[in-house]
């Protein structure tokens, strides 16, 4: 691409799993990438020409992620965003290490899980909305498998944050269309990332294929969401689980 026909993708979570994978996927194509993460850059990656802008900010928080769509906007200076990756998750435990469920824990912290898994993605979709218009862009969701099932390592505010997730993207898909901005989403199931513990490997035997997903795996589908093979694809989830969804 030259500086004339680079397109540019937006991403939160960047410094890490799936949300690296992804960042390294849209670069090696050639992107402009735009992140945000809680953390700053990792160091090797410093040096990508295409990974142009990165603001350190916990969408968590309200108040940051109005300040990463307001950054975000001076990046861009009027020019157009062609994709939306709303990665950035949280799966919380409790001072007790369990995962946060109905009845255990802080409400308080059921609303922190919602503000980044949910909210933070439709406040991005709207800040973003203009310059998405432009570049006719794609906004892909990472949801989950767990946001349709039952799944035993996932509480059940992060279950409902993400499947409140899938509906948003329907939602979205069908506001967004006079805009010409698609919106679909990629709903991953056991994929292999440094927060996977010894205790998913008793899950393998429930996944037909019969191994762990990768990150890269993940970046792809995501990637070929964004590109025009994929130009009449609205309001629809993928899921990435080897089958395991299926049962």
């Amino acid at each position: 691409m030259t500086s004339e026909t680079k397109k540019t993708v937006v991403l939160t979570g960047a410094s890490r799993g799936i949300g690296h994978a992804t960042v390294k996927r849209f670069s090696k194509e050639g992107w402009r990438v735009i992140t945000c993460s809680r953390d700053v850059i990792p160091e090797e990656c410093k040096y990508d020409p295409n990974w142009t802008d990165h603001v350190t900010v916990d969408l968590a928080k309200p108040e940051d992620t109005d300040r990463f769509v307001e950054e975000a906007l001076k990046i861009l200076d009027g020019k157009p965003v062609h994709a939306l990756v709303n990665n950035a998750a949280v799966s919380p435990k409790t001072p007790f290490k369990e995962r946060l469920g109905i009845l255990n824990g802080d409400v308080a912290a059921w609303r922190e899980v919602f503000e980044l898994n949910f909210f933070a993605p439709l406040k991005l979709a709207r800040g973003l909305a203009k310059p998405l218009h432009q570049g006719k862009g794609v906004i892909v969701n990472i949801t989950s498998i767990a946001g349709h099932a039952i799944h035993p390592f996932a509480g059940s505010a992060y279950s409902t944050s993400k499947a409140a997730l899938s509906a948003l993207t329907r939602e979205m898909a069908v506001e967004l269309a006079p805009l010409g901005i698609r919106v679909n989403a990629v709903a991953p199931g056991e994929i292999e990332t440094a927060m996977i513990g010894p205790e998913y490997e008793a899950l393998i035997p429930r996944i037909p294929m019969g191994r762990m997903g990768t990150t890269d795996e993940v970046a792809g589908v995501v990637f070929q969401l964004c590109g025009k093979d994929f130009g009449y694809v609205t309001g629809t989830e993928i899921f990435l689980t080897g089958g395991q969804h299926l049962f």
